[in-house]
């Protein structure tokens, strides 16, 4: 029997996207994203839950990404889910969920970088893609 491992998340990035490269000469981009549920308790009271997640991206799409988002921007990400468990210095057991990213769709209308002038960098190139109906 086929096994999927997909995970799709709406949400703000957490912290500015940090670019590295492999030995190999490959780029890989990491930032932290913040997704957020409000419901209301069986008491009547409002409440507010974040989860938070280390997005990895590579190759092109991760030069995109560290070129245009920013802490703050608002971004959809489907990708594989992972959850990474480790013993702090404290001695308590911590878990990070972590997502590689398939794809990263940049759901902010105007980007904060400025563009490559006329020519240089054709339509298809922009990482950007109408979002309407997703959050519009």
């Amino acid at each position: 029997m086929a096994s999927l491992n997909k995970v799709i998340l709406i949400g703000y990035l957490g912290s500015d996207p940090e670019m590295r490269f492999t030995p190999d000469g490959k780029a890989v981009t990491s930032f932290r994203m913040a997704t957020s549920r409000r419901y209301t308790t069986s008491a009547g009271e409002s409440r507010e839950e974040t989860d938070w997640f280390r997005i990895t991206v590579w190759g092109k799409q991760a030069e995109q990404c560290n070129q245009f988002l920013s802490k703050g921007r608002r971004v959809y990400v489907d990708g594989r889910f992972h959850a990474r468990n480790w013993q702090g210095q404290d001695g308590q057991m911590h878990t990070s969920l972590e997502v590689t990213a398939d794809c990263v769709r940049f759901l902010d209308r105007k980007a904060l970088a400025p563009l490559p002038e006329e020519g240089e960098l054709e339509p298809e190139d922009l990482p950007f893609e109408q979002s309407e109906g997703i959050g519009s």
